[in-house]
């Protein structure tokens, strides 16, 4: 089996469940030690099936290796523990996926400001403030790569997740933004943007009572993930859909 990324230590946050664990596992094959970092674990687990600790022992069932950080993204105090704990026992990180995202479904008028900043905190905060916490060592070995993850919702209105949308969307200016920073130093920053209906624990639990026969799989943005995370230095700065990967992809010399 090919491993494109022996060698390299990826930090996933949001890797309990959904595209994070996708992703989480698609690495380990693919050859990475992974750092697995959320707030579900068998201790506390959340109301959503899926914890980090499973994702780990998944992981080690196929010969992977993986550490289980418990992590709430939002927490200066947690993010500086998980980049420690990935320092001491991995020695080094070379991909940082920024995945953890929470949502919650209610029209402006009926969400507390503070479901408002806890939205804004988990997705947008917890995107910068583990950027900013794992930057310096990606900057000091002039290597790595960070992606982060968006939505449709970005750029299309839906009801009742104003809260999530604005959140995605600044995630993608951040992207775009850190993308001018970072250029020439070896290091890297793009934005998967998720097009496409994904049938994730938290997604179909939001939208109870509908046909998800049709919805795409975790592993679908896991491969799109693992595209970006390839990418030389020079792919930067970039916001790209799971079908601008696909058409990339197939673009590209065999």
């Amino acid at each position: 089996m090919e491993r494109p990324f022996a060698g390299k230590v990826a930090v996933v946050t949001g890797a309990s469940r959904g595209i994070g664990r996708a992703t989480a596992i698609a690495l380990a094959e693919a050859g990475a030690k992974v750092v697995l970092a959320a707030r579900s674990t068998s201790q506390s687990p959340g109301k959503l099936p899926g914890t980090i600790d499973e994702t780990a022992r998944q992981i080690e069932a196929i010969g992977g290796v993986a550490l289980a950080v418990p992590t709430d993204v939002s927490r200066d105090d947690e993010v500086e523990a998980l980049v420690e704990r990935t320092l001491r026992e991995m020695g080094q990180v070379d991909i940082l996926v920024n995945n953890a995202a929470i949502n919650y479904p209610y029209l402006l008028v009926e969400t507390p400001m503070r479901r408002w900043d806890l939205v804004l905190n988990v997705n947008l905060r917890g995107t910068v403030l583990c950027t900013k916490a794992f930057l310096p060592y990606l900057l000091e070995r002039r290597q790595g790569t960070i992606i982060n993850l968006s939505s449709y919702l970005a750029v299309v209105p839906f009801p009742r997740t104003l809260a999530y949308s604005v959140s995605k969307i600044a995630i993608e200016k951040f992207t775009e933004g850190l993308g001018k920073e970072l250029a020439g130093t070896g290091v890297s920053v793009n934005c998967l943007r998720i097009e496409v209906n994904i049938a994730t624990e938290g997604w179909t639990y939001l939208n109870p009572n509908v046909d998800t026969s049709s919805w795409e799989k975790p592993e679908v943005a896991a491969e799109a993930i693992l595209w970006l995370a390839a990418q030389p230095p020079s792919f930067n700065g970039r916001i790209v859909t799971i079908e601008e990967v696909r058409n990339l992809r197939a673009q590209a010399p065999s």
